[in-house]
């Protein structure tokens, strides 16, 4: 399970370096091999690689005649990128998905569990904000998948 924030520097080459406390895991669950694609919010969802190919195998189930299922298909798969981490755990971030990401130095790379997400930090702050905003202002509720949800 990937949990928490960390903040890391991108190297002048576009590699980013997974935290410590992880390299071990991502070692011995998937032999180091990762695979980075596009998220819809503008950052990177970094997987290991079975993880990935889970979600790969349902996305290439879904009807191909759908237009959403083919919208997801050619951004999750087409941009998908498998890489390995170095013996400093790093591992390199193509060029274009940096760019589509707006990576800059600074990168905010936020567990999700099965995943991690990674943010150009000015951008993961100030999305962080307006989430708050947005839930502080919520007039709606809860869904009812949340409603059971205690913290």
């Amino acid at each position: 399970m990937f949990r928490g924030v960390s903040e890391i520097n991108l190297d002048d080459k576009g590699r980013l370096a997974i935290p410590t406390k992880y390299r071990a895991e991502l070692a011995e669950c998937c032999e180091s091999q990762l695979v980075v694609t596009v998220g819809l919010d503008r950052c990177l969802l970094l997987y290991p690689l079975p993880e990935f190919e889970e979600i790969e195998r349902k996305l290439v189930k879904l009807p191909s005649l759908d237009s959403q299922a083919k919208r997801l298909q050619r951004l999750l798969l087409g941009h998908a990128t498998e890489c390995e981490l170095d013996g400093q755990g790093r591992f390199l971030i193509p060029e274009p998905l940096r760019r589509f990401a707006s990576l800059q130095k600074k990168v905010a790379m936020v567990g999700q569990g099965n995943k991690f997400e990674i943010w150009d930090d000015e951008t993961w702050s100030q999305a962080r904000e307006l989430w708050i905003e947005v839930e502080r202002n919520n007039t709606e509720g809860l869904s009812p998948e949340l409603e059971s949800l205690s913290f």
